[in-house]
């Protein structure tokens, strides 16, 4: 199975989120990566597979969904560095500039983060989601400070019409005590 494309439904609804992950898994041949509530009483089911089978499992988890979704995805050809980001891997022994991207959705934080990444030389550090942050995502990268701003603008600009940016920066020479807190 091909893993390079993934899907993601962001519900307003835990039960419905639940019933909806069930029925997205056995609408295609498709691998459940995340399924589990976040903030506020928000649900996030993200599944990976064939392009195809991705995009079958979304427009079922939208059906299912309904009213509830608050926003979703499918993108093909992820970059390899969104996952360990998305875990918590994908920090790096040192950081040059920093660049920040703050959004009201995580499916949004991930096509933000795909973008960027996409965009310049930068490293994802950590794709930060709706754990304690009001519903709210983050994702931080580091590099020279010209990817990163290239990157973060190509960020921003790649959330396109899903759930809006609330914020974003550049920090050129972030503090050894703010770099001591990331790593």
């Amino acid at each position: 199975m091909d893993l390079r494309t993934i899907g993601c439904v962001e519900l307003n609804s835990i039960a419905l989120g639940m019933h909806t992950a069930d029925e997205m898994v056995k609408a295609a041949e498709v691998k459940l990566v995340l399924a589990r509530p976040t903030c506020p009483g928000r649900y996030l089911i993200m599944v990976a597979g064939d392009t195809g089978a991705v995009k079958s499992s979304v427009e079922t988890g939208l059906e299912i969904g309904g009213e509830m979704i608050i926003d979703w995805f499918v993108l093909p050809n992820v970059h390899s560095g969104v996952i360990p980001a998305l875990n918590g891997t994908g920090l790096r022994a040192s950081i040059d500039a920093l660049g920040v991207i703050e959004t009201f959705t995580t499916a949004s934080c991930i096509l933000a983060a795909d973008a960027a990444a996409k965009a310049g030389q930068v490293d994802l550090l950590e794709i930060r989601f709706a754990a304690g942050l009001a519903g709210k995502s983050f994702v931080t990268m580091t590099g020279d400070v010209g990817s990163v701003r290239s990157s973060v603008t190509a960020g921003v600009e790649g959330v396109g019409d899903s759930g809006p940016v609330y914020s974003h920066v550049v920090i050129p020479s972030p503090s050894s005590d703010l770099k001591a807190q990331l790593l």
